[in-house]
C-alpha cells in the first residue's frame, strides 16, 4: 500500500506562505509565456513577441475569474448562496477548469479586439503554449492531496491523507500526463500543419475532453454533486461533452473561413 503526504506549503515568512499549488501555476505560467514568445517569433502570434506579456495578462485574469464562478455557480452553489462573503475565497479551494477555458476565451478576445487580430488567432496561440500549465496544475492537485480518485486494488493506488484508509486511483497524475502532457506534444508538434486559424483551439478543445471524461471514471466525483444518469457520469463528463460539441463546432466554422483566417508564417 502507498501512501502520500506532502506538506502543501513549500515556505513560510510568518503569516506569509508560498504553497506548492501556487507555484505550480507560475511555473505554467512562465513556461507559457516563454512559448507564446517563441510563437510570436516564428509569425504565428502577431503582432509579435512584445505582446506576449500583455496577452499573459489578459488570458491570467479572465482564467481566475471564469474558474471561479464555474466552480460557484455550476459545482457548488448550494453552498455559495447562503455564505455569499466566501466567493472569491479562493485560498480555501473551489476552482474550474471548464470555466478556466471560458475565462480565458474571453480575456484573448479582449486582447484579440485591442490588437486588431483575429480571436482564433490568440486563442490558437494560448491553447498551443499553455497546454503544458495543466500538467503542473495537476501536480498542484496531487501534492495537495485533492481530486484524488476512486477507490482501487490496484497497484498503483495511494493512501490520500484526506481520502479514508484505502487506496485511490492518483486520478491527478492521470491527467496530468494525459491533458497536459500529451495534448502540449500534439499541438506543438502540429503547429505549422494547418492554414486556418481555430483548428489548433478545437484540437485543444476536443483533445481535453476526451482525455478528461476518460479519466473522470477513475475520479473521484465532487462530493456536492455524486454522480448522474444513474450513477454513472460525473458533471466533469457533462461539461466534456459540451465541450466536444463545442471542438466540433470550432473546427468546422474554422476551416470554412477564408481570408484572414489564413496562417502566414514569418
Amino acid at each position: 500500500m502507498n501512501a502520500f503526504y506532502m506538506d502543501p506549503v513549500l515556505v513560510s515568512f510568518g503569516p506569509l506562505q508560498v504553497r506548492w499549488y501556487g507555484l505550480m501555476y507560475v511555473v505554467g505560467f512562465v513556461v507559457g509565456s516563454y512559448l507564446l514568445k517563441r510563437l510570436g517569433k516564428e509569425g504565428i502570434l502577431a503582432p509579435g513577441p512584445e505582446k506576449v506579456d500583455s496577452l499573459v495578462s489578459h488570458i491570467l485574469v479572465g482564467m481566475f475569474f471564469g474558474a471561479r464562478l464555474a466552480y460557484v455557480f455550476i459545482y457548488n452553489w448550494d453552498y455559495y448562496s447562503n455564505n455569499l462573503s466566501e466567493l472569491l475565497a479562493v485560498w480555501q479551494g473551489g476552482l474550474s477548469f471548464h470555466g478556466a477555458i471560458a475565462g480565458m476565451s474571453v480575456g484573448a478576445l479582449i486582447f484579440a479586439r485591442k490588437n486588431g487580430i483575429p480571436f482564433l488567432q490568440a486563442s490558437d496561440c494560448c491553447v498551443t503554449a499553455g497546454a503544458q500549465g495543466i500538467f503542473f496544475g495537476r501536480m498542484g492537485n496531487f501534492i495537495n492531496g485533492e481530486l484524488y480518485g476512486r477507490v482501487t486494488d490496484s497497484p498503483l493506488g495511494i493512501v490520500f491523507k484526506g481520502g479514508g484508509p484505502f487506496p485511490r486511483h492518483p486520478s491527478q497524475l492521470y491527467e496530468a500526463f494525459g491533458e497536459g502532457v500529451v495534448l502540449f506534444i500534439i499541438l506543438w508538434s502540429v503547429r505549422r500543419r494547418f492554414n486556418h486559424y481555430g483548428v489548433l483551439t478545437a484540437i485543444f478543445l476536443g483533445g481535453y475532453a476526451v482525455a478528461r471524461y476518460v479519466i473522470e471514471f477513475f475520479r473521484e466525483a465532487d462530493a456536492q454533486l455524486g454522480y448522474y444518469f444513474g450513477g454513472t457520469t460525473t458533471m466533469g463528463q457533462i461539461l466534456c461533452i459540451v465541450q466536444l460539441l463545442f471542438a466540433v463546432c470550432v473546427f468546422f466554422y474554422s476551416t470554412k473561413r477564408k481570408g484572414d483566417l489564413k496562417i502566414s508564417f514569418a
